[in-house]
């Protein structure tokens, strides 16, 4: 909730923009026609162009960079004018020793942009456009200095020369030598003393003595006039001691530049704020980069920057709003409260929000916006009443104060929450007047309700042309059709026969309405925003080895040896347009996995990976990879779903409720079930239900793992009558929260239950609804576990039933075998032979490799999972046929794995698992 960035309210002269003056009078001379002396060729020309492009834009930090900065840079892009450039950029700047060295240079910069007439000139003769980004930068730089006072002329000249001089302390004793002159800048404003302006050089030597022996405060001068300046104005910033802040400001943080935060005032030199475009770009890209990092993001390093901005520019209220956004993202509620609190008070909610303010709203400020970041904050800290009733609010004052943008955006969040958090029922919270379910004028189902609010911020949306929402709500849609059968709203009337189904048709489509942003996304979001990100991504690859490849080198040929050089190149394209568009792909995954697809959901979650990692959150990165080593784990092994797993945990953080915690625990759970390791079975199954909320209807997901876990546990353990008890307490809690795909697990875990305690005609109740519901959800792959729970209960019943559950099984087999993971294909196989042998027509002498082709691959695939029961049961039936077929030796062998299976099983009961320290 960035938002757009308002024009740039403030412009200063300051010595950075005259060395970058310095750099475009390189590029752009006037008096030069074609390739402008010192370059060599156009890509030359060309590069420098692009360098001060991106230095006018760039949105890296909030102070402006030192010479020293602009020189290493310049040996980046310079190629074999390093010396040249950086020569002749120290030698002019100490060339300005006085007011009419100022006017005269200034005077010169006039002529490089074209005037009206520009038009008649060479065909390649360099003129600048004075429509151009440069043509403007140059044009703003004129008139600033244009409306400067003697006095900020003077302060101008004695900033140049410590800005120069600052410089000298990191260059090299060959650069020092260039730099010598400079330090004539402050001497040379004596010959002025005379002049009838004594008081106001007296003023200006009190400065510089002042700035001299400061150690407490630091005075800041930005020398705007008012008609320019609404942004910074006679600002004092107090400056820590440097043994404060050498030590304790060097937090490194990967996501914000060091220079920074390390940056302290230095008593003898100025420090200038960036243009408010640019710092306004500065605060988005942090805003991007905390939502998109989450807890990952260094708090303390970034509160130091804000710290410093605060000071220098205390009417930048939007600080107050990062802080809210940093402490949301570390789970500080009251410091997240406080800031939120104190960002509304001083702004009115009018800086940094790109709703556009309705006609006739009033002039206290957005009471609504206010409501909805309340109301999205509760709902992160997992409130979710509390969310529900500030964002009904928010509805009501939106829809009084006819701001429909904001009420889209409320609408949205409300259906967000109602999606994910399990809400039992909403009465007595929404159905209030102004409230969206007041026009349907009867009791609706939470589902109901929900699709109600889905289909109406989709309809604002794109009435208002919001593509980024509509592109949202399409996703919501999407993930509401594939585990929601549509339903008629009114109980009364006639009715249209429908198919109580869901349409996987309708998800692909509303993925791929959603999908489509991409090709649309120029029309809605911020030029500025984009402009400056690409800038700033632009100077940052100077810095790698990759980045003097692409900018400093003519030779073509280098260019073209190194196949990874595109890849260095930032996107143009938005960070939110791009984790929009992966989203579409995670959906897309995670449908695929529900329908029981497992090749196509892995080839989603590959694209995602390999495409949009960069772009997304930290939170939906993880998931990803949570997803790649799931698969990993059912078809090829714990041993290289635990490589994976380690490496996902260097990469994220592995903190409390985390997904790659939840992975972890999850992993660890179903390899003790397999090893036999119940004690540590169980103990997970603990650690899985500490994680999760104990609030009512938050972490239903977590909730329902963890109960899930508990009673196949118990399964285990042969705790019939508890496991029982835990499973069914589990369903009635998926019904009255209306998770109809856990009710079919829990469902067939209920028959599973009661086949193994011996009762299987009470068990196939339970699978035949499971059976309806997989149905009903075209849950493809759990059908055909389902099925195959159901032949194994119908084999339960005797050899007369042998022919049944033989039929289902083989109708389910082409799911199983081209879909399912190892343990399911085992099963699978090992049911079959017991089919086999169970059938009284079917001789084993005749036909054995019936059974024992089944057997071996169920054995090869069990002790591939280290299944160590089932894995026995194959080995026992290998065992019992080479007995039969007189194979004593392969009997002999079949019973020693038997047997080691058996062993395994029993000396696991006590063994703890080294991998369990979370």
């Amino acid at each position: 909730m960035t938002g757009a960035l308002k024009p740039p309210s403030a412009f200063a002269i300051t010595p950075h923009k005259v060395s970058l003056c310095i750099l475009v009078q390189i590029y752009a001379s006037p008096s030069q026609i074609s390739v402008p002396f010192p370059f060599s060729s156009v890509s030359q020309h060309n590069r420098l162009g692009v360098y001060l492009l991106a230095l006018t834009k760039s949105c890296d930090d909030i102070l402006e960079p030192k010479l020293d900065q602009i020189i290493t840079q310049l040996r980046e892009i310079g190629g074999l004018l390093d010396h040249w450039l950086t020569d002749h950029l120290t030698s002019r700047l100490s060339s300005l020793s006085s007011p009419d060295d100022l006017f005269n240079f200034f005077n010169d910069m006039r002529g490089i942009v074209g005037g009206p007439d520009s038009g008649v000139m060479d065909d390649d003769q360099v003129i600048l456009d004075p429509n151009s980004n440069l043509g403007m930068f140059l044009r703003r730089c004129v008139l600033a200095f244009n409306l400067l006072t003697f006095e900020g002329i003077c302060h101008l000249l004695t900033n140049i020369g410590i800005y120069c001089k600052e410089a000298m302390s990191s260059c090299s004793s060959y650069e020092l030598r260039r730099l010598d002159d400079s330090g004539n800048d402050l001497e040379s404003l004596s010959e002025y003393e005379n002049m009838d302006l004594n008081l106001v050089f007296k003023k200006i030597n009190e400065e510089m003595e002042a700035r001299k022996r400061a150690t407490e405060q630091v005075s800041f001068h930005l020398h705007l006039p008012k008609e320019l300046s609404t942004l910074v104005e006679d600002i004092e910033v107090f400056a820590d001691p440097k043994s404060e802040h050498n030590d304790k400001g060097r937090e490194s943080s990967p996501y914000a530049s060091s220079g920074d935060l390390l940056r302290d005032f230095d008593p003898n030199g100025g420090v200038f704020l960036r243009t408010n475009w640019q710092i306004q770009g500065y605060l988005t890209e942090q805003a991007d980069a905390i939502e998109k990092h989450g807890s990952s993001f260094t708090l303390n390093a970034f509160e130091l920057t804000l710290r410093q901005l605060q000071k220098l520019a205390p009417e930048l209220h939007r600080v107050h709003f990062l802080r809210y956004l940093n402490s949301l993202y570390h789970d500080d509620y009251f410091s997240a409260l406080e800031n939120l609190h104190r960002y509304f008070d001083y702004s009115a909610g009018i800086e940094g929000f790109d709703f556009v303010p309705p006609t006739g709203c009033n002039s206290f400020g957005r009471y609504e916006i206010a409501l909805l970041c309340l109301g999205m904050m509760h709902f992160h800290f997992g409130h979710p009443k509390q969310a529900l009733e500030v964002l009904t609010e928010a509805v009501r004052v939106s829809q009084q104060h006819s701001n429909d943008t904001c009420l889209a955006y409320t609408l949205a969040a409300i259906s967000n929450l109602l999606s994910e958090i399990g809400f039992s029922t909403t009465s007595g919270i929404l159905g209030l007047p102004f409230s969206p379910m007041t026009s349907v004028g009867t009791s609706l189902s939470v589902q109901q309700q929900l699709f109600v609010l889905l289909k109406g911020s989709l309809k604002r949306a794109e009435s208002l042309k919001l593509k980024q929402l509509v592109a949202a709500n399409h996703l919501s849609m999407a993930k509401f059709d594939l585990t929601h059968v549509q339903r008629p709203l009114l109980s009364f009337g006639p009715k249209a026969s429908m198919k109580l189904r869901t349409c996987p048709i309708s998800v692909c489509k509303e993925l791929r309405l959603g999908y489509h942003l991409i090709s649309e996304f120029c029309c809605e979001g911020s030029t500025m925003t984009t402009d400056g990100a690409f800038s700033t991504a632009w100077l940052k690859n100077l810095q790698k080895p990759m980045g003097s490849l692409v900018l400093s080198q003519d030779n073509s040929s280098r260019n073209n040896s190194n196949p990874f050089l595109f890849c260095t190149q930032p996107s143009s394209i938005p960070g939110s347009v791009l984790q929009l568009v992966g989203s579409s792909y995670l959906h897309r995954a995670t449908a695929w996995e529900i329908y029981g697809s497992a090749p196509l959901a892995r080839v989603n979650a590959l694209v995602y990976a390999t495409c949009f990692t960069d772009a997304s959150s930290s939170s939906d990165a993880a998931l990803v990879y949570v997803k790649l080593i799931q698969h990993l784990a059912v078809f090829k092994g714990y041993k290289e779903a635990f490589a994976a797993l380690k490496i996902a945990e260097e990469k994220f953080l592995c903190v409390s409720k985390s997904r790659i915690l939840i992975l972890k625990l999850q992993l660890l759970h179903e390899r003790a079930l397999h090893r036999g390791h119940l004690k540590l079975a169980q103990q997970v199954c603990d650690e899985l239900g500490v994680l999760a909320s104990s609030v009512t209807a938050v972490d239903m997901d977590l909730k329902t793992e963890a109960s899930l876990r508990h009673a196949r546990t118990l399964l285990a353990a042969k705790q019939f009558s508890q496991a029982a008890a835990v499973a069914h307490s589990l369903f009635c809690m998926c019904y009255e929260f209306n998770l109809q795909v856990e009710s079919a697990s829990v469902l067939l875990l209920l028959a599973e239950i009661h086949m193994k305690s011996g009762n299987a005609v009470v068990g196939l109740p339970y699978a035949l609804a499971s059976l309806s519901y997989c149905q009903s959800f075209n849950l493809d792959l759990l059908r055909a576990s389902a099925t195959l729970t159901l032949a194994e209960l119908w084999l339960s019943l005797g050899s007369n039933h042998t022919k049944t559950a033989l039929s289902l099984l083989h109708g389910a087999f082409p799911i199983i075998l081209g879909h399912g993971g190892l343990e399911l294909c085992g099963r699978a196989y090992i049911t079959e032979a017991k089919c086999y042998l169970s059938d009284p027509n079917f001789s084993v002498s005749d036909n054995p490799e019936v059974v024992l082709d089944p057997l071996r691959q169920a054995s090869d695939e069990l002790q591939a999972l280290e299944y160590h029961e089932l894995a026995a049961e194959a080995f026992y039936l290998m065992a019992i046929i080479f007995d039969k077929l007189g194979l004593l030796e392969k009997r002999e062998e079949a019973a020693a794995s038997f047997k080691n299976h058996i062993m395994a099983l029993e000396n696991s009961q006590n063994v703890e698992d080294p991998l369990l320290s979370v």
